[in-house]
């Protein structure tokens, strides 16, 4: 039987990854509270549906930085998917563009960044296509990276600021995960970390790795080298929200990396509406973490987003059908996102307001 939920996907996905890829994938960081709780705590917000709307000739469309979309999702930027699939990232980025969804590349993608752009930049019918940024430890093959991403055609940069180091991803240490060699093709012309003298009493993570971590003075730093929109994704403060949009950040993610780096963050759902008050409509407000229902999309709009990032999931629909699974998957979740406006009494977008949360009227 095909599947019929996000959920019935992630199942056979886990009968069919090899242990490490599944503890990759899946896995969170430390005991996965964060990871556990994201998902939770969209579905222990109540909705308060209103009846007899006029709903005839509604639609789930919008505008994102300059771009229609069909609906208010883009896939989030994932990296490694050849370990899931053949299809990879260009499955992927092929599959939300023939739903009219957006889609966000990984620095860390297995495909290269061009032939994700030339496969889907010319479509009409696409959604916005972004390339996520780690910030790199050499300035030089940064400018080159972002001259190549230009080039291709990407329309914004998304600037990854929740990750200056791993988290303790205990499942996939005990999995034994590796990235295979020559598996992030974009990262070829990186060169290795410059060696740093080190005694014993310094700390590997403190005096060597994160010397190279970005600050705030970066992100203008970047500003100066693209013309391209720069989305800060991993903000979870209103003052880090305050400080991003003062720093000329286009738009803002609010992510906790799917709880993969720091264990106990605050669920997405919780911090959202606190940065949404804090951007004041200024930019656009984005979230991921944990949505895996229409009515989850919906929530989120009501809280405030603008769209919403899914991560996971397209791993699933990938491992399990290839882009076939993605855009089937994709479309599961616009159909159940239209059934809940539907039964919400929301035609449009412009309908869904706080009170479907709150019952206020």
């Amino acid at each position: 039987m095909k599947p019929v939920n996000l959920l019935d996907y992630a199942i056979r996905a886990s009968e069919r990854l090899d242990a490490a890829a599944l503890a990759h994938f899946d896995g969170g960081a430390a005991d996965e509270h964060t990871l556990r709780e994201n998902a939770r705590a969209w579905a222990d917000i109540p909705l308060w549906p209103r009846v007899l709307r006029p709903l005839a000739h509604g639609h789930a469309g919008t505008h994102l930085l300059g771009r229609t979309m069909t609906f208010p999702m883009l896939l989030a930027p994932v990296a490694h998917q050849r370990l899931a699939h053949a299809d990879a990232e260009l499955g992927s980025a092929l599959a939300a563009a023939s739903q009219g969804a957006g889609f966000v590349l990984s620095t860390q993608s297995s495909v290269s960044l061009e032939t994700v752009a030339a496969a889907v930049r010319d479509d009409p019918e696409r959604g916005p296509l972004w390339f996520q940024l780690y910030w790199p430890h050499d300035g030089g093959f940064l400018r080159e990276l972002l001259g190549r991403v230009e080039n291709a055609g990407f329309e914004a940069i998304v600037l990854t600021a929740d990750a200056p180091t791993s988290g303790a991803r205990d499942r996939e240490r005990r999995a034994g995960f590796q990235v295979p060699a020559g598996l992030q093709v974009n990262l070829a012309g990186l060169g290795p970390r410059p060696a740093r003298p080190m005694s014993a009493r310094q700390s590997p993570l403190f005096d060597d790795l994160l010397c190279d971590a970005p600050t705030w003075d970066d992100l203008t730093t970047l500003r100066g080298l693209t013309t391209l929109p720069i989305l800060l994704k991993g903000v979870l403060r209103s003052d880090d929200a305050r400080q991003a949009i003062a720093a000329g950040a286009a738009g803002l993610v609010v992510s906790n990396h799917g709880g993969r780096t720091l264990d106990t963050a605050v669920a997405t759902a919780r911090a959202l509406p606190r940065i949404v008050d804090a951007v004041a409509g200024a930019v656009p407000v984005l979230v991921d973490g944990g949505i895996r229902r229409g009515t989850d999309v919906l929530k989120a709009l009501a809280l405030g987003a603008d769209a919403v990032l899914v991560g996971r999931p397209q791993v699933h629909a990938l491992t399990v059908a290839g882009a076939q699974g993605v855009a089937h998957m994709i479309r599961l979740l616009r159909d159940e996102l239209e059934i809940a406006m539907a039964l919400c009494g929301c035609a449009t977008l412009a309908d869904i307001e706080p009170s479907l949360l709150d019952g206020a009227g």
